[in-house]
């Protein structure tokens, strides 16, 4: 689940990167537009990554010894 939530957040980051920089929707461009139900699901799925993600904060970590 971890390793899809950050998969999930990756293509998101590029994205907004992509419109950030050069006002280029690459979600809406390989599926149909902003309001087609692809691409809402697809952008849902990076939000819910997003809020799954946040539980990365709060997790123990290991330490790894030298």
């Amino acid at each position: 689940m971890d390793t899809f939530a950050l998969l999930l957040i990756i293509i998101g980051a590029l994205n907004w990167g992509l419109i950030g920089l050069f006002r280029f929707d690459l979600v809406a461009t390989l599926f149909g537009g902003q309001m087609s139900i692809l691409s809402r699901i697809i952008y849902s799925l990076v939000g819910l990554g997003g809020i799954y993600a946040i539980s990365f904060l709060f997790r123990e970590r290991e330490k790894i010894r030298k």
